[in-house]
């Protein structure tokens, strides 16, 4: 009896011995107050990554889910119109930057193949000679595609990449004289297994993934 007294006190230190708790870097979920939605995040390298894409309906006019279907949103996640993304993340979370996204890649290594190692191992349309995705990290990458605001439709939007294409912000404008024209983001496509580095202009709806605040901003 004593022994197994003595192994629920170690027990009960290693979880939180004088009031303190596991970090929450090693938790493998987080929960967005602002809905209750419960996301999977993981640690790649030094940063901390959301594991799904975001699906908060920020109170904008311009986020939505593919083909204004709400099943898309539980599938994919929500599409952010570049005028609007860049304080669509919770709170101690940020829209990554694109040195964060560069970061990330270096981390990876052979460009060759780092999409192949950041997508699901399902959910991508296939290619004869391109591997499925292998999700090495748990990133689990899904090809969400995009929208954009177009004449062409009759509601002024239109959609077009999903089981193909996955598209993901970056907070980095890609010209220094006006935010008009848009940011950098990241692709990657069903066909290949690259992750491509482009710029879009802030009227096209993309994925979000957040990257939580290093320990210094969450200190604050």
């Amino acid at each position: 009896m004593r022994n197994l007294a003595l192994i629920w006190v170690l027990a009960a230190c290693l979880l939180g011995c004088g009031g303190k708790t596991l970090p929450s870097d090693t938790d493998t979920t987080f929960t967005d107050k602002r809905d209750g939605k419960v996301y999977k995040k993981i640690k790649i390298g030094n940063q901390i990554w959301m594991a799904e894409n975001l699906n908060y309906a920020a109170k904008k006019a311009y986020v939505m889910c593919y083909d204004n279907d709400s099943a898309n949103c539980a599938k994919y996640g929500r599409l952010y119109m570049g005028w609007e993304v860049h304080n669509v993340c919770p709170v101690g979370w940020h829209l990554p930057t694109d040195e964060e996204w560069t970061t990330l890649m270096d981390y990876l290594g052979d460009d060759s193949m780092v999409g192949t190692k950041l997508k699901s191992s399902t959910g991508w349309n296939s290619k004869s000679g391109v591997p499925a995705g292998t999700d090495d990290y748990g990133f689990s990458a899904l090809p969400g595609g995009k929208g954009d605001l177009s004449s062409y439709s009759e509601s002024g939007r239109s959609f077009g990449g999903a089981g193909r294409r996955g598209l993901w912000w970056s907070a980095t404008r890609y010209s220094s004289q006006s935010s008009y024209y848009g940011a950098w983001y990241r692709e990657m496509a069903y066909d290949n297994e690259y992750v491509y580095r482009a710029q879009q202009g802030n009227w096209y709806f993309l994925s979000v993934r957040c990257v939580l605040d290093d320990e210094k901003e969450r200190r604050k």
